[in-house]
Parts: structure tokens; C-alpha cells; sequence
């Protein structure tokens, strides 16, 4: 085990942050508008996401810098940019953290589908290795592969993200199946949890897809076959669409409950995705998390 996630967890589980993208909302960010770009236009509207995740009770941080792949900031005419907003991400997040809390530097899918034959597992490889360089050359304390649906484009950006010498973290999103316990693909706990682990990550889980309760069991089924640290992020329960607005009705009482049985289940690493906020972060912090 990498020596820096075995002392975070040497105390017991470990509160990461929550969602990025509605905090960014709630300061301004447009919908369609690049989040990314945030980090060069916007800065100090970013540092305030993990400042408050750090006063609430985060011990990790991520950064700003899920979709600042090549593919994704092509999107928005920023393709030339994606050193530059990486390690702008990162220098905000560190600024933030200073020697209060960790800095793991988010990596997100690419948009593209391999099965669609819309991107070679090579040309992703090649793209995280681009975004993960830049992440580690600003001074990430680790990498964070996170909401990926396809193992075969997480298994490209471990390996893009290992060649930084950084610990990495890989997640997969299961929302798929009558149990929800599987990946878009069909993949299932114990399948996603034996390739990372053979791929050689230093943490490995799941965020996104539902709410806290189904991950309950993918948490206890990924434990029956791996001994690594397990990460967890779940959403606010299930998102309704109210006047247009999507709201997630899961309380900070109620996850941060959960949170204590998802703990029992073998988590060590714990925090929220969609829908949860900086109030779901104490809530779990006043419950001894």
C-alpha cells in the first residue's frame, strides 16, 4: 500500500469531499458551460468549493478538473489548453487545502465510447496520460479515476495515471441491472474490483449511479475479494425533476445515517456525488466519520 492512503486510513475511514458541479451552479456556472474553464476565468469562485468542503470536515479534496480530457475541452474550443487548466485545477485545490486536507486530483471519463468505436483504447490512454502528467506536475497527492461506466477506459486511465509514480484511485459508476450492482457494461462488483486490483491501484470503488443505500452491498461485495482500501461516493438519493430543477431527496441526516453502515461494510474512504453538499460533509463528520 502506497504510505500516504495507508496513513489517512491508519485512524479509521477518511471523509473526502462532496459534488462539484451544482457547488460551481450555486456560484454562477452556466448550464452547457465548460466548469473547467473556471479554473482560468474564475479562480477564486472555485477555491471557495474546497474551502468549504474543508471547513465542513474533508480530509480529501478533489479538484476542478473532472472533463479537462483533450476530448472533452475540444468541445469547448479549449483542446490547446489542457495542461494549463489541469494545473490551474490543481493549484486552486492545493491553495484551498494548504496543510488542512489532501489534494486528489479528479479524472473523469472521456465522452467517447470504445465500443462505439468512437476512440481506440490507445488514444484514451494517451489523452489521460496528458491530463495526468499536468495533474502530477502541479502537485497532486494522488489521482482520482472516477465515474467511468466502461472498465476498459478506467483500466487506460490507471494506466496513464500509474506512470506519474502518484497513488491512484479507481471508480466505477453500477446503475445498471434489475439490482443496480452492475456497470453500463455489465460488469459487477467483484469483476471491476479483481481488474483494478490486477491493474495495480492503490484504491479502488464507486461513486455516482444511486443513492447510499445500493451501496451498501456493492461495498460489501467488492470487500469479499479485495483487501485494498475501498472508496465510496454515493448521490443524494434519487434525483426528481421539480420545475425543471433536478433535486435529490436524500437529507444530510439521513446519508450521513447510511454513511456509518457503509463504514460497517468495509468503506475507508467515504464523501458524497450528485446532490451533496458541504452540509453532508459535517453531517457525517458529527457522526464520528
Amino acid at each position: 500500500m502506497h504510505e500516504l492512503i495507508g496513513s489517512l486510513i491508519a485512524a479509521g475511514p477518511v471523509l473526502t469531499d462532496g459534488a462539484w458541479g451544482t457547488e460551481l451552479m450555486r456560484r454562477g456556472l452556466k448550464k452547457g458551460e465548460c466548469p473547467e474553464s473556471w479554473n482560468l476565468n474564475h479562480p477564486e469562485r472555485v477555491e471557495e468549493v474546497p474551502l468549504r468542503y474543508i471547513e465542513s470536515g474533508s480530509r480529501i479534496v478533489l479538484t476542478n478538473t473532472f472533463g479537462a480530457n483533450r476530448f472533452i475541452l475540444e468541445k469547448h474550443d479549449m483542446g490547446d489548453k489542457v495542461r494549463e487548466v489541469n494545473k490551474a485545477g490543481v493549484k486552486i485545490s492545493k491553495q484551498a487545502a494548504g496543510d488542512k486536507a489532501c489534494v486528489f486530483a479528479s479524472i473523469g471519463p472521456s465522452g467517447k465510447l470504445i465500443v462505439m468505436k468512437q476512440v481506440s483504447r490507445d488514444e484514451l490512454e494517451d489523452a489521460f496520460t496528458e491530463q495526468a502528467e499536468a495533474l502530477a506536475d502541479a502537485g497532486a497527492d494522488a489521482i482520482v479515476i472516477e465515474t467511468m461506466i466502461d472498465i476498459t477506459e478506467a483500466l487506460a486511465a490507471v494506466a496513464a495515471a500509474k506512470k506519474t509514480g502518484l497513488p491512484v484511485v479507481a471508480n466505477m459508476v453500477f446503475d445498471a441491472g434489475k439490482d443496480k450492482d452492475r456497470t453500463m457494461m455489465g460488469n459487477t462488483p467483484e469483476e471491476v474490483a479483481e481488474k483494478l486490483s490486477t491493474a495495480g491501484v492503490d484504491v479502488l470503488g464507486s461513486n455516482c449511479g444511486q443513492g447510499i443505500e445500493g451501496f451498501i452491498p456493492i461495498c460489501r461485495r467488492m470487500r469479499t475479494v479485495t483487501d485494498l482500501p475501498l472508496w465510496m461516493k454515493a448521490n443524494a438519493g434519487m434525483p426528481e425533476i421539480i420545475k425543471g430543477e433536478t433535486v435529490y431527496n436524500a437529507t444530510p441526516d439521513q446519508y450521513a445515517d447510511v454513511a456509518l453502515r457503509l463504514v460497517d461494510a468495509g468503506a475507508n474512504f467515504i464523501g458524497g456525488c450528485c446532490g451533496t453538499n458541504p452540509d453532508f460533509i459535517a453531517a457525517m463528520k458529527n457522526r464520528g466519520l
